[in-house]
């Protein structure tokens, strides 16, 4: 087994390692203040190559692996988790299904624009009633004299309602299968559609400078050459896109947890107790070596599922493995690093109080802890 990077994979790590602490970190805290959106960020990183990254040049992309492209994820959100998202959700769900389903015509529509990041796109999977059991769609899309009129809504869509969004690929029911089954598709809706509203942002415990909304559909009503993939394979290609996103997802929670680290390392370097920096301290010293054991577990693991989508195999498995243990850490290390800080982390003043708040969701989104249990059960045949 060969552990090291590519010249190239390292080279992408540094990059956005230098990103993420020169030009994101000094904003996080201001941007979860005030919930305020990092279009400047997003610009930025969309002329260094990241919001591409895993595309072929052809395409917009900076024709780099799956590794770089979790690498990248990674080292942003060890500076910021809502900046991550934003990245983490274009690319993998956002502009991802255009790769996977898309005709070579929505491609060039669509997947060049957002591979050089010139526009968002959003992903509108989740409903009020269909989170987990995300079969249970109610959204509509009935095809009509060549349009499919859509009526429903979704729920917690990231990049959905921004200045620079371009719009929302949908799960809907477009009809019934012969033993009366629903059958699910995916269609593109731009965001100048008509009968097409995004509500107000939602106010989030964390993810806070990220956007996130719910979506109706009136009467929306778009061309039938909409359709993204196959008609009635909206289901499976939904799934698919999950898999992969759950390695950008694993690798969020792993940046967070570094990012926490650092914050605790430092903070226990500095404060002082009975005439010496808690870091001295064998309680301290052993909870820091525990958090960095598991990030270094948890890497591995990510890295795994990232290296075997890149050799073309079966890494399903590995995806949920690593995004239930990842989620399951970012937890863990970060409410050790805020203990570490002990009062002062129950204060804003410090930036482990943001990475509390913005933890949570890693054990919710793209499948909770339950699901990926759930899923990982029927893989091992149980």
């Amino acid at each position: 087994m060969n552990f090291d990077l590519t010249d190239e994979q390292k080279a992408i790590r540094t990059l956005a390692r230098e990103f993420a602490q020169g030009e994101v970190r000094p904003r996080a805290e201001e941007m979860d203040r005030e919930e305020r959106f990092p279009y400047e960020l997003v610009e930025k990183m969309a002329a260094l190559g990241f919001m591409g990254l895993p595309f072929p040049e052809e395409y917009g992309g900076a024709g780099a692996d799956t590794v770089s492209y979790a690498l990248a994820v990674m080292e942003i959100a060890r500076a910021d988790a809502s900046t991550a998202i934003t990245l983490a959700a274009h690319v993998s769900l956002g502009a991802t299904p255009f790769f996977l389903f898309g005709t070579e015509a929505q491609k060039q529509k669509y997947l060049v624009p957002l591979a050089r990041g010139e526009m968002l796109w959003g992903f509108g999977l989740t409903e009020p009633n269909a989170g987990s059991d995300a079969g249970n769609v109610q959204t509509k899309a009935e095809l009509r004299d060549g349009q499919w009129v859509i009526n429903g809504t979704k729920a917690f869509i990231t990049n959905s309602g921004t200045d620079i969004s371009g719009g929302t690929t949908i799960t809907a029911v477009t009809g019934r299968r012969a033993d009366g089954s629903r059958e699910i598709s995916n269609i593109i809706v731009p965001q100048e559609t008509p009968g097409f509203t995004r509500s107000r942002k939602y106010r989030k415990m964390g993810w806070r400078a990220s956007d996130t909304r719910e979506l109706s559909f009136v009467d929306a009503t778009v061309q039938e050459g909409n359709l993204l993939g196959r008609r009635g394979e909206g289901y499976r290609q939904f799934l698919e896109t999950l898999d992969g996103g759950r390695i950008s997802v694993a690798a969020l929670s792993i940046g967070l947890a570094m990012g926490a680290y650092d914050e605790a390392l430092a903070y226990s370097k500095e404060r002082q107790a009975f005439g010496k920096p808690i870091s001295k301290f064998q309680a301290i010293s052993f909870k820091l070596v525990d958090m960095l054991t598991q990030i270094e577990h948890a890497k591995l693991m990510m890295l795994r599922a990232a290296w075997e989508k890149d050799q073309g195999r079966d890494y399903v498995r590995a995806a949920s493995f690593a995004k239930l243990f990842a989620g399951e850490l970012s937890h863990r290390v970060v409410n050790e690093a805020l203990q570490i800080h002990g009062g002062y982390g129950f204060m804003d003043e410090y930036p482990i109080s943001r990475m509390y708040r913005d933890q949570k969701i890693n054990e919710i989104g793209e499948g909770t802890n339950e699901v990926q249990r759930v899923v990982l059960a029927r893989l091992m045949g149980l």
